[in-house]
C-alpha cells in the first residue's frame, strides 16, 4: 500500500506544547520497522501549491498564517503558533492527502501518515487544523470528477465540524462523523450523519453504534472513495478524547472500518488518515496511529485476529 510523507511533517513547537508533532517520525519509524510497509511504498511529499489551498481557503488567512498575524484570541483557537514555517507544514501534510485519495482511487488503499485536519474552515483554523486537507482534495478531485462520490468517515473523538461546513453543498459528499456530543467543538456543524455519543463511552456501546449506523449510511450512499479519519483519540489513557477504548477496541474499531470499505462486493478506495491523538503515555498515540495503517495495509477478509503484541494488547 503506498503512503505518503514528508519529515516536514514534523514542526517543532514551544517546551510542553500539548499538541504531540514527535508522532509523525515516531509513527513513520514504526510502520517501517515493523514491516507494515517497505520504504519503497513511503513517497515523499512536496508543499500543496498555493492555488489549490485557495479554492478552499481565503488569500486573507494564508496571508495572515503566513505573516504570524493572528491575534492572541485566534492563536488560542487554533493552538498553534503561526508561521511561514508552519504554513509549508500543513501545505505538505494536504499535498499528502490529495497524494492518498488519488492513489486509493488507482490502488484501491492508500494512506497520508498524517493529515485529517478537520476543524479548519476557510478562514480561520480550529482545534490544532490550520488547512482543511480533506476539503482541498475534495475540490482538486472534483476538476476531473465532478460527480464523484466522496465519504468522510471520521472517527475521531470530536466531530468535524470545519469538514462538514465545507462540504456542506457539495451533493456528492457525505460526511459521517461519531463523536462525544458534549466534547469539543462546543459549537456543532450538522453533517450528513452525525453519531453523538456520551462522555467516557466505553468499547462495547461504541462499537454497537459504529456498526448500527455506518453500514446503512455506506449503503446508501454508496461512496466511490472514502476517506477514513481514524484518530487515535478514543483511547482511553487520551488526555482530549473523552472516550473509554481500549486497545482491542480500537483495533477492532479500525479492522470494522476497513472490513466494511473493503469487503463488499463493490469494495470502496480508502484513503487513510491519522486525525488527532493525544495520549498521556509517551509514544502511544505513534502506536494506534501505526495500528490504522496496518488495518488497511494488511486487509485479508480470512484473517484471524492477529496475535497481542506491545502495541495491541
Amino acid at each position: 500500500m503506498r503512503c505518503f510523507y514528508s519529515p516536514g511533517y514534523f514542526h517543532p513547537l514551544p517546551a510542553g506544547h500539548p499538541f504531540p508533532m514527535e508522532k509523525f517520525p515516531q509513527a513513520h519509524a514504526l510502520l517501517l520497522a515493523g514491516g507494515v510497509v517497505k520504504a519503497e511504498d513511503i513517497e515523499e511529499v512536496e508543499a500543496c501549491p498555493r492555488e489549490m489551498l485557495e479554492r478552499v481557503h481565503t488569500p486573507e488567512y494564508l496571508d495572515r498564517i503566513a505573516a504570524g498575524a493572528l491575534s492572541p484570541k485566534e492563536t488560542s483557537i487554533l493552538g498553534l503558533p503561526p508561521s511561514a514555517a508552519l504554513l509549508e507544514r500543513c501545505a505538505r501534510e494536504t499535498e499528502g492527502t490529495r497524494r492518498a485519495a488519488w492513489a486509493a482511487l488507482a490502488d484501491g488503499a492508500a494512506a497520508n501518515l498524517a493529515g485529517g485536519t478537520h476543524h479548519a474552515f476557510a478562514d480561520r483554523g480550529e482545534g490544532f487544523c490550520v488547512l482543511n486537507d480533506v476539503a482541498v482534495t475534495v475540490h482538486d478531485l472534483r476538476r476531473t470528477h465532478p460527480r464523484l462520490r466522496v465519504m468522510v468517515i471520521d472517527t475521531d473523538a470530536h466531530q468535524g465540524n470545519g469538514t462538514h461546513a465545507l462540504l456542506a453543498d457539495d451533493p456528492h459528499s457525505f460526511t459521517y462523523s461519531i463523536h462525544v456530543a458534549a466534547n469539543y467543538p462546543s459549537r456543532k456543524v450538522p453533517g450528513s450523519l452525525d453519531v453523538g455519543l456520551e462522555r467516557y463511552v466505553r468499547g462495547d456501546p461504541y462499537l454497537a453504534a459504529l456498526r448500527e449506523t455506518l453500514p446503512p449510511a455506506l449503503e446508501r450512499f454508496e461512496p466511490d472513495l472514502a476517506f477514513w479519519l481514524s484518530g487515535a483519540d478514543p483511547h482511553q489513557n487520551d488526555r482530549f478524547g473523552q472516550m473509554l477504548l481500549s486497545l482491542r477496541d480500537m483495533r477492532e474499531r479500525d479492522r470494522f472500518v476497513v472490513d466494511l470499505c473493503h469487503g463488499r462486493a463493490r469494495p470502496v478506495p480508502l484513503a487513510v488518515l491519522y486525525g488527532g491523538g493525544y495520549n498521556r503515555e509517551p509514544g502511544h498515540t505513534p502506536r494506534l496511529h501505526r495500528n490504522s495503517v496496518e488495518a488497511a495495509a494488511g486487509w485479508n477478509p480470512t484473517r484471524n485476529e492477529p496475535e497481542a503484541t506491545a502495541w495491541t494488547r
